[in-house]
């Protein structure tokens, strides 16, 4: 009897410690999904505001800051989806912490300059002035960012927790909030532009229904597979793609077209920002994997 107690006991410990394993490899993995979105949006940020900057002549020596910060904390998150370890890494954490501040910063600027012009808050002021949303792209990559550290960072016998509450929900809802304030964003360009292309259309639709499911799955039971609801996220995916195509194409379409490109570019819409969709639905997409490796939680 002794002898089969101790064989069960030892059995035991190993099936805990193989458990122990899986879940920090998962929660591993989704810091790395974290890690990519953020880095796909901090690559929105640096192309973007480097255009819109440079069409501005970086009259003040504020706007070189989303450059120099999107760029570091692109660097940091794809040190992050190389680091397989279970361990909060401080300099990443602290170029997160920064460039979500940066984010904050930034966004209150654009809101300065749109107030302080005549009319202040109005349409005309909203469609030619700095893009408020520009700036709060940088702030959510810094986001996710520290988001991921968190998740690595928590300890294997117990499923990862911010702000108290299971991770995989406050994920989600962060990216179900992140998704319509990007939308919104959109929305205001496109409506500038009187949606004269039927495509202009998906941007301000696909996300708010991504934003819809995420936030049912942050709400609803986790451990559930949510197939439609990550096909839908991978398809939000798509559309920043095919965005990235129309703008493509709609640089091409101004007169000149490329062999213009240094004025075109500046003028036709913005190439890197349909990006920031196909980071927001990474995002989305390891919330949900982290729900699903822990349905308990």
């Amino acid at each position: 009897m002794p002898h089969g107690f101790d064989l069960r006991n030892r059995l035991g410990q190993s099936t805990a410690l193989r458990v122990d394993r899986d879940r920090s490899r998962t929660q591993v993995r989704v810091a790395q999904r974290l890690n990519h979105g953020s880095a796909v949006l901090a690559a929105a940020v640096l192309l973007d505001s480097a255009v819109e900057h440079y069409r501005g002549g970086f009259y003040n020596p504020a706007m070189v800051t989303p450059l120099a910060s999107s760029l570091v904390a692109l660097v940091a998150s794809l040190h992050g989806v190389g680091d397989t370890v279970q361990k909060r890494h401080r300099h990443r954490d602290a170029v997160f912490g920064l460039t979500a501040a940066t984010g904050v910063i930034g966004t209150g600027f654009h809101l300065y300059n749109i107030l302080k012009k005549p009319g202040g808050l109005r349409w005309q002021n909203l469609f030619y002035s700095g893009p408020i949303g520009a700036p709060a792209a940088i702030g959510l990559a810094g986001l996710f960012g520290l988001l991921a550290e968190r998740v690595r960072d928590t300890p294997a016998p117990r499923g990862p927790e911010l702000l108290g509450h299971p991770a995989g929900r406050v994920l989600s809802l962060a990216a179900a909030v992140s998704l319509l304030a990007t939308s919104g964003e959109a929305w205001l360009l496109h409506f500038r532009g009187a949606f004269h292309n039927p495509g202009m259309y998906l941007p301000v639709t696909m996300p708010p229904v991504g934003a819809a499911l995420l936030t049912r799955a942050a709400l609803g039971a986790s451990g559930e597979q949510r197939l439609f609801t990550r096909a839908w996220l991978g398809l939000t995916a798509l559309m920043g793609v095919a965005g990235m195509g129309f703008h493509v194409f709609g640089v091409s379409r101004a007169m000149g077209g490329w062999r213009n490109w240094r004025q075109n570019m500046v003028d036709g819409p913005p190439i890197p920002a349909p990006l920031s969709f196909i980071g927001l639905s990474l995002a989305g997409l390891a919330a949900l994997a982290l729900m699903r490796a822990f349905p308990n939680e």
